[in-house]
């Protein structure tokens, strides 16, 4: 019998596909977008991380979506160094959400607030992709833009507290694993990650109306 992980993974693939192939991220990826649309979605990822942290203070305790409330995956922290060094010291000041970006923060706050199962959706498809598929984009925006390796600009990329990505990704599959879910609630999980990856590319989407590609 499949794993519930890999039931997710699995169910999500196409759209996972559908956001690392849009225009944006494909612009951003090969060089052809300046470091202001870097640091534009920066500032998108602040606010789905302020929603995701948030949450994850409130459900601690939460017997479903407990356990996957790692300090390690906080980020904010390294958000605001990144943002500061790409911004400025006032960056607070101009910081703004897109529209789609205001939609996909929303719903993880709704999530953590009144379905703690549709929260840990969100969190396996953020966390896990950035600490994953994330440091391509470290690797690109450290060549493209000349930023220290690992220091500000792309901190938000690096977990020091994670040592061996692939343990701690193999742990973290095991509590997905064992998520405390009958069938018919693992299948509205398996609803939620696909809406997780569709609000994320609609923000791409609208990264790629603010910031064309050129050839």
């Amino acid at each position: 019998m499949e794993s519930f992980s890999a039931v997710l993974r699995t169910a999500s693939r196409a759209r996972h596909t559908e956001a690392e192939s849009s225009a944006f991220m494909s612009g951003l990826l090969g060089g052809r977008l300046g470091v202001d649309a870097y640091a534009r979605y920066t500032e998108q990822l602040w606010f789905v991380y302020e929603a995701l942290e948030a949450g994850a203070e409130r459900l601690a305790a939460d017997p479903v979506a407990g356990p996957f409330v790692r300090p390690e995956l906080f980020r904010l922290p390294a958000l605001a160094r990144d943002l500061a060094h790409l911004r400025g010291p006032g960056w607070r000041a101009g910081l703004e959400a897109l529209p789609q970006t205001r939609a996909y923060a929303a719903r993880v706050r709704e999530c953590a607030e009144l379905w703690p199962a549709g929260y840990v959706a969100h969190h396996y498809t953020r966390c896990l992709g950035d600490l994953s598929g994330g440091q391509i984009i470290r690797d690109s925006a450290e060549r493209t833009w000349g930023f220290a390796r690992k220091g500000d600009g792309v901190r938000f990329y690096v977990f020091e507290e994670i040592p061996n990505p692939a343990a701690f990704k193999r742990r973290y599959r095991a509590l997905l694993d064992g998520l405390r879910a009958d069938a018919v609630e693992r299948r509205r999980v398996v609803a939620e990650c696909e809406r997780a990856f569709a609000l994320n590319t609609a923000v791409f989407r609208a990264l790629g109306e603010e910031f064309r590609v050129t050839a």
